[in-house]
């Protein structure tokens, strides 16, 4: 039976493809306020901003590949059970190969309904106001808000508990809930932790192993010590 290793993988990850991460030190994210673009309020004040933000994410997205690290996560699929729980909200992990993939803060390349969260649709090009479902309701991107719930919480959960190995890479751990995942590991089970500045890990009694490096740096590094790190 394969082993299974639960990845929660954060804006580090999708660095090297060329993706900026979410927040840069000066608090702005693509050289705006995050609460303008990423918040219920910022959607309500002015809708058409929000949608013109995410419109040159998307456009942004189809222009980068996955890199090396996205494609090693993707090639260990053959060898062991791989759930990645990622905060990102691009597809680079999917375009790498990597098929079993949860994503806590939406998708840039689904969009959904004002009146109905559940009603999700595939989107891949700009989304305009007056784009609307088929009930005549007002479309809008498929990520959650700062303020909103992240139901896919519920779904990562049980993926921990059921862990032989959590791989952290590229994600400060300060965002929560995601941050809170790694708790619902047993503690017994190898932590790797994988991030260029990494932050400083809440106590855990797991072993931990951090790795000052890049997603892809890392990742080559990490699958050497795969067989120790997992007893083989």
């Amino acid at each position: 039976m394969k082993k299974n290793i639960v990845v929660l993988s954060g804006a580090g990850m999708s660095a090297e493809s060329g993706i900026s991460t979410f927040r840069d030190k000066n608090g702005l994210w693509e050289n705006h306020d995050i609460m303008e673009v990423a918040s219920p309020e910022g959607w309500r004040k002015n809708p058409k901003l929000v949608l013109e933000f995410y419109n040159q994410r998307r456009r942004q997205l189809r222009e980068v590949s996955p890199n090396e690290g996205h494609v090693l996560l993707a090639k260990l699929e053959s060898e062991y059970h791989i759930n990645i729980v990622t905060q990102n909200v691009d597809n680079l992990h999917e375009r790498a190969g990597s098929t079993r993939v949860l994503h806590l803060h939406g998708e840039l390349t689904k969009v959904r309904s004002v009146a109905d969260e559940h009603a999700v649709y595939e989107h891949h090009d700009d989304l305009h106001w007056g784009d609307t479902d088929v009930q005549g309701n007002q479309l809008r991107p498929h990520i959650v808000w700062f303020g909103e719930e992240v139901p896919a919480i519920e779904e990562a959960i049980p993926l921990l508990t059921q862990a032989d190995l959590v791989l952290v890479i590229g994600t400060s751990m300060q965002v929560y809930p995601a941050a809170g995942l790694v708790d619902y590991a047993n503690i017994t089970v190898p932590i790797v932790y994988i991030d260029l500045n990494p932050a400083q890990l809440p106590s855990l009694p797991n072993p931990i192993t951090v790795m000052a490096k890049t997603a892809s740096d890392g990742l080559r590094e990490f699958i050497a010590l795969l067989p120790k790190l997992l007893g083989n």
